[in-house]
Order: C-alpha cells, then structure tokens, then sequence
C-alpha cells in the first residue's frame, strides 16, 4: 500500500473472502443473491471488483444508488402472527450484493410471521418500483409519461370528497396504525466491505470521507471471542444525499387500492429531484474511487514515503552534517591542491626541465 505498511491477513479472513468471491463468481444469468434485484448494481460492479482486487479488503452488500416506492407492511389485521420472521444473511451465506441494507421484505414473505414495525419493515412491506438509474421524463428527449402507473400507484387519487377518517375532508389519516403507507425514496450508494484489520478499515474509511461519504463507519474493531484478529466491517454512506417523500396510503383492511395523495406534478418534482441526486451521487462514487486507487497503489521504490515532523527534521539535520562533512573534505582536497601549485610555481625558471 502506498506510504504505509498494513498487516497481513489472517487466515479467517482469507477464507471468508475466498468463499464470497466464490459466489460472485457464479455466471451472471446464475447469480442471485439476497436483495430485491437479486444481482449486483452495474453502476457499481466495476468498483466492487477493484476493491475486491485489493488485499484486505471483500464486499459483502452495495447498492449504486437508487429511487424507489415503497409500500409498508400491514401493521394490524386479523391472523397476521407475532413470530419474528426470516431475516437475511449476514453477507456471505446471504449475501445482498444488490442493494445492502435497505428496508422491506418481499410480498408475503412476512406475513403470517411478522407484523410491520414503525417504518414498514416486515408484514409484508414491498418495493412497487426500483430504479437503479435516472429516470427520464418529458422534455428529457422522452413522450410524457404516465408516473402513476410507471411507479406503481395503480389506485384512485385522494380528494377532499373521499372520506379517509371521520369525513371532514381534510384528507388526514385518522389511524395510521391501520394504514400501508406509499413511500418515495431517494437513496445514495452504500457500501459493506470486510476488512482485514483496523489499520485496513481506517484506510477505507479515510476514502470514503474524503469522497463525502460522512456517515461511514465501522463495527466490530476488536477481535471476538476466541479470534485474536479483528475483521472490521466498514460501512461507506452519505445520509446527506437522501430524500424521502410520503406519496399515497392503502387500507389495512386488505383492499388492494392504493390512494395517491399528492399530484402528478408533485410526482414529477420528486423524480426530478432524484435525478440530480443521482448525479451528484455518480460524483462521490469515483471521487471515492480515485482514492482508493491513490491509497491502494503500490509504493515506488524511489518515491520518499511520508514521515512526520520530528523524523523530518532528524533527517535535514542528518543531511546538514553529511554536507559540512562533505564540504569540511572539500575545503582540505582544495588546500592540498593549492599546495601543489605553489611548490610547482616555486620551481627554478633555470632549470632544464627537458
């Protein structure tokens, strides 16, 4: 690594990372892992393979960045159980190389397990629409399009005649706790890489924040139980880039019609709004990895590696002493020299020097 010396890996490590490698290897058309797309991001693939190029370092869960809607989990009803539900993998038997730790389960796959806590996890949360990209609109070079449709909202529009609570047309939920609410959601990339100590996971996080990825951190600094190496986890986000917007509603009660309660223009301000986050998003990506490729480059042999400032000045002052040396030898060399030429000018103009 340049300017720096990191530690060898251990040999759990070295495994674990063998056995992920192992299954990104899978052929695309085979792969699948445990996200809701169920592949890596191609926006992020290319960065993913230099980090898991680069001794020390494997990815367990990304996401390039992405604009979603999503529809909560039921948080009450009838013969919907209390158990806990299957949660995923913890980035190697279930692995998320899709889209990391982001919220919901697939449709149905908590119901009769697990009700919906504050958020929407479980009871059956799912995405009604995921872009991994921009997405374009009218006077992008594209026709008007419908976004209700495109995103999901296949329902009825709320108005003021409709009575959601008590009738007073205000338009306000009376019981939430009884309502699937439809969230619009712009998240940034994300990135979970293991580490193969400290002094690997503080170099990945000095990248990360560099690149403004602020909310990077990392977990389990100290070696477990049993371990005598610690593996960090390391965790590369920005919370500043995210934008969440509550867009429609659907009853509790098992009606499939969801209620979009804001207008299309709404709809399209947001999606606009997510556009130009994906920009700014792409940005920090390879910011971030210009510098770890900076920070993971091998070290030239003839490149001065950096030093503090007290082995700076113990160097200058160890130059300064081989130079007065040097010139202290200099100034003896030249006395010699002038000796010479003083007993040559001293010879005898009448002597026969052939």
């Amino acid at each position: 690594m340049k300017g720096l010396t990191l530690p060898a890996s251990p040999p759990s490590f070295v495994h674990r990372k063998e056995r992920i490698l192992a299954q990104l290897a899978v052929p695309e058309q085979e792969y699948t892992d445990a996200s809701p797309k169920g592949s890596v991001d191609v926006g992020i693939r290319e960065l993913i393979d230099e980090i898991n190029g680069v001794e020390g370092f494997v990815t367990t869960s990304s996401c390039a960045g992405r604009v979603s809607v999503f529809r909560e989990g039921r948080r009450k009803g009838t013969g919907v159980g209390a158990g806990a539900g299957a949660g995923v993998g913890d980035g190697e038997e279930g692995l998320e190389q899709g889209n990391g730790d982001r919220d919901g389960v697939a449709e149905g796959e908590g119901e009769g397990r697990k009700l919906a806590g504050v958020g929407g996890k479980g009871g059956g949360g799912n995405w009604l629409f995921v872009s991994h990209d921009p997405v374009p609109l009218e006077g992008d070079g594209e026709p008007e399009r419908d976004l209700e449709t495109l995103l999901g909202l296949k329902g009825i529009r709320e108005t003021e005649n409709q009575e959601v609570g008590d009738g007073q047309g205000d338009g306000a939920l009376r019981d939430v706790t009884a309502t699937r609410l439809v969230h619009l959601k712009f998240e940034p990339m994300i990135l979970h890489v293991l580490t193969a100590s400290p002094e690997h996971a503080q170099l990945l996080l000095r990248c990360g924040l560099q690149a403004g990825f602020r909310e990077s951190g990392a977990v389990s600094l100290t070696a477990p139980a049993g371990e005598q190496h610690a593996t960090p986890m390391v965790a590369i986000r920005s919370m500043g880039l995210s934008f969440e917007s509550l867009i429609g509603h659907q009853s509790g009660d098992g009606g499939d019609k969801i209620h979009c309660t804001v207008s299309s223009a709404y709809l399209r301000t947001l999606i606009r709004i997510g556009n130009e986050r994906f920009v700014e998003n792409t940005k920090r990506i390879e910011r971030f990895r210009a510098a770890l490729a900076e920070a993971t480059k091998p070290s030239n042999k003839n490149e001065e590696a950096w030093e503090d400032a007290e082995s700076r000045r113990r160097r200058k002052r160890e130059e300064g002493l081989r130079r007065r040396e040097m010139l202290e030898k200099s100034k003896c060399d030249d006395a010699k020299v002038i000796d010479v030429e003083d007993e040559v000018l001293d010879i005898p103009l009448d002597v026969n020097l052939t």
